[in-house]
């Protein structure tokens, strides 16, 4: 049996790791934790015609891969840290950092390698700007392949 563990640093997310590592070592889980770095999250994408209106060579498209590049391995060394942090005795882990959009990556990783519960922080965006914006969370638990487990930041 497959858990997914989508984690983001938030207080939602680190609860939601906690709750996947107490589903694991009670029904003999393994866990895959995954964070995904968006591409675009750094405002470069949205502000590109902006940039090059002022001087096409102060943003390139190598400083972009560059800032892509850090972030992942920032990704990396948090998913190192929870891994330190967190007693995974007696649980298969295994540690995913994808660049994407989180919510298909999310679907997609989960339909591909078939997992069985996706355990996600929710953050609790206010009922207005989860109407304009959707949530990852929403997303997932609209379309995943399996059952989702959405835990709040408030969980103690």
């Amino acid at each position: 049996m497959k858990l997914l563990v989508p984690i983001d640093g938030s207080k939602a997310s680190i609860n939601a790791l906690r709750k996947a590592i107490e589903i694991a070592k009670e029904y003999n889980f393994s866990i895959t934790l995954l964070m995904v770095v968006e591409e675009n999250h750094w405002g470069y994408e949205r502000n590109q015609n902006f940039w090059h209106q002022v001087d096409g060579s102060i943003i390139s498209v190598g400083v972009e891969h560059e800032v892509v590049s850090k972030l992942e391995e920032r990704a990396a060394e948090l998913l190192d840290a929870a891994a330190s942090t967190y007693d995974f005795s007696g649980i298969d882990l295994e540690k995913m950092v994808i660049t994407g959009e989180p919510s298909i990556e999310i679907l997609d990783l989960a339909k591909k390698e078939g997992f069985d519960l996706i355990v996600m922080g929710n953050r609790g965006m206010s009922k207005i700007k989860r109407f304009f914006t959707g949530s990852v969370t929403q997303r997932v638990i609209a379309e995943a392949p399996c059952p989702v487990l959405s835990i709040h930041e408030d969980l103690k």
